[in-house]
């Protein structure tokens, strides 16, 4: 059985995992499939943007699957985390292909975890987004720490954290949590637009345009000293070369 559906569409991958039943809570098997999804479509030239969403109206994902891990010990813990961060959160951040999440219901714990490894956040109205793990006597484990930092500064962050309190989509969108709310039937043709507008750019810019940005935020790493590589190796490149002649000669640029 697989836990995550897949569909194309005009350069749009869905990465729909499929489990509502449990609100698509986060575990072992989804997290090996969806990885290895994304994996696949690294390598995937009609793949230009990727999706990722929860089935059902309840949740885009709701949390991890706590009990697939309610009688670890320290050791187990701290591997889970490891795992989890390195095959699954620490991946979708790092891909090559922009990723947008597609939030609706509930996205708490492992779930908001892997929205905000996405590079752009989609809301519908009804959203409710958290990080609740304090209620069950631990943390967030999958970069909730660090990411949610990152995105609404530290004070909104440990707010957020130490209440265990999920907020709304408005309160989310003004915290800069999301990029973008929308009515919950907007959802999906919200993200096709946002993908549109991202795949008429050249693919080998937005895969450095991603490397650069995230390299400011990587302990040891000058984030100007790696824009400067990032830029210069975009003049090596074909996107390049074929996004210039088609300014000059006053013509739509043709991506591969």
């Amino acid at each position: 059985m697989s836990y995550i559906l897949e569909h194309l569409d005009e350069g749009l991958l869905t990465l729909t995992i499929d489990r509502p039943e449990a609100l698509n809570a986060l575990n072992a098997a989804v997290i090996s499939e969806l990885s290895e999804a994304l994996e696949r479509a690294q390598d995937r030239a009609e793949v230009r943007v990727i999706a990722l969403t929860g089935s059902g109206e309840k949740a885009f994902v709701a949390g991890a699957d706590i009990k697939e891990f309610a009688g670890f010990d320290t050791e187990q813990g701290r591997e889970l985390a490891a795992l989890g961060q390195e095959r699954l959160f620490n991946r979708v951040e790092r891909s090559a292909k922009p990723v947008i999440a597609a939030i609706h219901g509930y996205a708490l714990g492992g779930g908001l975890e892997l929205a905000m490894a996405a590079h752009i956040r989609i809301a519908a109205s009804t959203a409710r987004l958290g990080l609740p793990e304090v209620s069950l006597g631990v943390i967030p484990g999958y970069g909730g720490t660090q990411r949610l930092p990152q995105l609404v500064g530290k004070g909104k962050a440990l707010e957020m954290i130490l209440t265990g309190r999920p907020i709304g989509a408005e309160e989310a969108l003004h915290a800069g949590l999301v990029n973008q709310i929308v009515a919950p039937e907007d959802l999906f043709g919200a993200v096709r637009a946002m993908a549109d507008r991202i795949r008429a750019n050249a693919p080998s810019a937005l895969d450095a345009a991603i490397q650069a940005v995230l390299s400011g935020y990587a302990t040891g790493v000058d984030g100007f000293e790696a824009e400067i590589a990032c830029f210069g190796s975009c003049f090596g490149t074909p996107d390049f070369r074929e996004g210039t002649a088609a300014f000059v000669e006053k013509r739509k640029p043709v991506w591969p």
